[in-house]
């Protein structure tokens, strides 16, 4: 038997570079051992929140209703609608989600072939004490290159592939964000609606409680006058004039600063504000405040951005321990070069090359470490604003139907208040007309009646505008609604 010839050089050489290869692969997939993250998503579970997982995408989409719709008003879905298109906050959001687009498709035009073409002409002095021999050395000659090139990375270790999902996940939280502001701004543009609509009806109560408060001064002044009362009740009927235009004065203030915002918010003048208000009670009411099922949360804008925001952190930290591995490229190139010009387009100045490339790192200085452990760092960061984020919207959720039913069962009360003053105010008005008591009893009736009517549309007010904050803080998504 014949012994085996020993391998050609170029193939041992070859096989121990495999080898080397292989073995440093091993040795930089150990490099980053100890770098973990330490922060946990909350058990949604434990807080009723049965669709809140953050690794769970299908349950990442947020909601994008028009929920202000439901409040049966023209003019405030026209404003709402005015806000959405020109408000520059809003506009900003966008713009950064278009800025999260084009960066996922710088990221995703990595992973592909990439082919250059290039042109070089140089007319140049070649060194004679150099290692260009004669007739180069020390004359003057022209040199050229045409040439194209190609590139493939070849992603075995999913470094591309990685941070390509990283790319789409901010994506996904840029358009997340983009629902969010604009339910922010629906939700701001409701609710100074709401307030000038209140304005309206307390300057109304307010200027009949000045007339109400100036004619039973005179009806005083007129007993005073006749030697029925004393200056002291003159006094009393006079001191409550300052408090009723004192209060005229608030809400004027109120209304002006409820305009200004709603101009603001429509990116509009104020002058431009042509709004004819309902009354109070022609706004339909959204009932929310029995249960609102906090499984809605799951749906909602800002916790889908938290949780996309998650997922991109945990694509960056793949994608950064990726990048201990080796880096395999596929590169040729073919073209012309050739010294003078007049023979660059000869086929004798033809040239090309085609081969792979690998890069490994090995000694960094501990550069992959260090980002691997910022990339570590921004999930942890990511996980609890997660947390923050689902804790605050519970609590949010929370605050505002707790207020709902409060408002409910204050006006139930208030409603049985109110009917007894007007009981009352109405037998001193049939009193008077038959003789048997004066007009400032009338008028002294009437005094608790504009309270309790203040008190009530203040109320009602304040049920819409809670009715808006649950709408925004469950994301627009109702459980049941009722106009009434």
């Amino acid at each position: 038997m014949q012994r085996p010839e020993p391998l050609p050089f170029a193939r041992r050489a070859t096989r121990l570079a495999l080898a080397a290869v292989a073995l440093a692969s091993l040795a930089a997939c150990a490099s980053f051992s100890g770098i973990e993250p330490t922060a946990k998503p909350l058990d949604a579970g434990s807080l009723g929140l049965k669709n809140l997982d953050v690794r769970n995408s299908a349950e990442r989409v947020a909601t994008d209703t028009d929920w202000w719709q439901a409040f049966g008003d023209a003019q405030l879905n026209a404003l709402v609608q005015k806000a959405l298109q020109d408000n520059p906050g809003l506009k900003a959001t966008q713009a950064r989600l278009l800025r999260a687009q084009a960066a996922s498709a710088a990221v995703q035009a990595v992973d592909g072939p990439q082919v250059n073409a290039s042109l070089d002409l140089t007319r140049q002095l070649y060194s004679a004490n150099y290692i260009y021999p004669a007739p180069l050395g020390g004359n003057v000659w022209d040199s050229g290159a045409l040439q194209a090139s190609a590139s493939w990375e070849l992603d075995f270790f999913g470094k591309n592939r990685a941070a390509l999902d990283a790319a789409l996940g901010q994506i996904q939280a840029s358009e997340a964000d983009v629902r969010a502001a604009r339910g922010l701004l629906a939700a701001n543009v409701t609710r100074n609606y709401f307030q000038l609509v209140r304005n309206q009806e307390q300057l109304a109560l307010a200027q009949r409680t000045l007339e109400q408060r100036t004619r039973m001064q005179q009806l005083v002044h007129d007993r005073v006058s006749a030697g029925l009362d004393t200056a002291l009740e003159l006094q009393q009927a006079a001191s409550a004039l300052p408090d009723a235009r004192l209060q005229i004065e608030v809400l004027n203030e109120q209304q002006a600063l409820a305009r200004n915002a709603l101009a603001a918010l429509t990116a509009q003048p104020v002058s431009a504000l042509q709004l004819t208000l309902p009354a109070l009670n022609n706004i339909a009411a959204v009932d929310v405040a029995q249960a609102v099922p906090l499984d809605l949360l799951g749906r909602r804008s800002d916790i889908a951005a938290a949780r996309w925001r998650v997922e991109a952190a945990l694509q960056d930290v793949d994608s950064a321990k990726a990048q201990f591995y080796p880096n395999i490229n596929l590169v040729a190139f073919a073209g012309l070069s050739s010294i003078g010009f007049d023979k660059l387009l000869k086929s004798e100045s033809e040239q090309w090359g085609v081969g792979p490339a690998i890069r490994l790192p090995l000694f960094d200085g501990g550069r992959l470490r260090a980002n691997l452990r910022g990339k570590t760092a921004d999930l942890d960061a990511a996980i609890e604003s997660y947390n923050s984020q689902v804790l605050e919207a519970v609590h949010e959720v929370a605050d505002r139907v707790a207020s709902a039913q409060a408002v409910r069962r204050q006006q139930a009360e208030q409603n049985a208040a109110q009917a007894s003053a007007e009981s009352a105010y109405a037998i001193a008005l049939q009193r008077y007309e038959a003789g048997l008591g004066n007009y400032l009893n009338v008028l002294s009736a009437e005094a608790p009646v504009l309270a309790q009517r203040r008190q009530g549309t203040d109320l009602a007010a304040r049920a819409l505008d809670t009715q808006v904050q649950i709408l925004h803080a469950i994301g627009g998504d109702l459980p049941s609604a009722a106009a009434h």
